[in-house]
């Protein structure tokens, strides 16, 4: 039988584990070159204490359509491997959320190395910029990056094909709104007082109540869809 690019076939046991191990080479490396970004950044514009990000220095116009770029340009660029490694839409999706958890824990990782940042478990960060400002503890997007690199990397490491129920779609999308407000909903009420707002905002208290049901509806998605695969994989 023929299998098309939406297909959900799946490569032999040898290729996976070298598939899932340059992958994550790929994401540690893409880490350590936005880790890197980062510090030169934390330095020009934190002159004092690269550590403090509160009170923001804002980026000046070219830095900040350069920084919109990058962040554009990273995104693509996992998305690229991802649909190079693997076939189907749903193992693409596996392995571009196993970079992109692997990309995420290995910056924090890098930063912890190259900056000794950041200095306590619930420090907030700016997360991205678009579309406009995720505020919150690095802590957070760390357990969603942990979430992605645990579960792409058991599909991918799974013979069996993924074939994701309209349930587990919803499911996964909807805690991703959910969880995605938390991040957005502090610099919400900034936008309408411009660079002023955000000179003098300073991180208040984290919408967890918000956060966790968010975080756990994306677990129980993603697990469900694991789990109903196939009991075998089709040949």
């Amino acid at each position: 039988m023929q299998h098309d690019q939406f297909s959900n076939t799946t490569p032999a046991p040898g290729r996976r584990a070298g598939v899932l191990l340059w992958l994550g080479l790929y994401a540690l490396a893409m880490a350590l070159v936005e880790a890197a970004i980062v510090v030169h950044l934390r330095h020009l514009y934190y002159p004092l204490d690269p550590h403090e990000v509160f009170p923001l220095a804002l980026l000046n116009d070219a830095d900040l359509a350069l920084e919109l770029a990058r962040e554009l340009a990273t995104v693509v660029m996992m998305v690229a491997v991802a649909v190079l490694a693997e076939s189907g839409w749903a193992r693409r999706f596996a392995a571009f959320v196993f970079v992109f958890g692997v990309w995420d824990l290995g910056y924090y990782a890098w930063l912890k190395l190259w900056l000794d940042w950041p200095r306590h478990w619930l420090e907030w960060d700016v997360l991205l910029l678009i579309p406009w400002p995720w505020f919150g503890p690095w802590l957070a997007a760390a357990l969603i990056a942990g979430l992605f690199t645990l579960w792409g990397g058991w599909v991918l490491a799974d013979a069996r094909p993924l074939r994701p129920r309209r349930a587990d779609v919803a499911g996964f999308v909807a805690g991703t709104l959910v969880a995605l407000t938390a991040f957005l909903a502090p610099a919400w009420p900034l936008l309408a007082g411009g660079e002023p707002a955000f000179r003098d905002w300073q991180p208040g208290t984290f919408l967890w109540a918000v956060y966790w049901p968010g975080l756990g509806a994306m677990a129980v998605a993603l697990w469900s869809a694991a789990l109903h695969r196939p009991a075998r994989a089709s040949h």
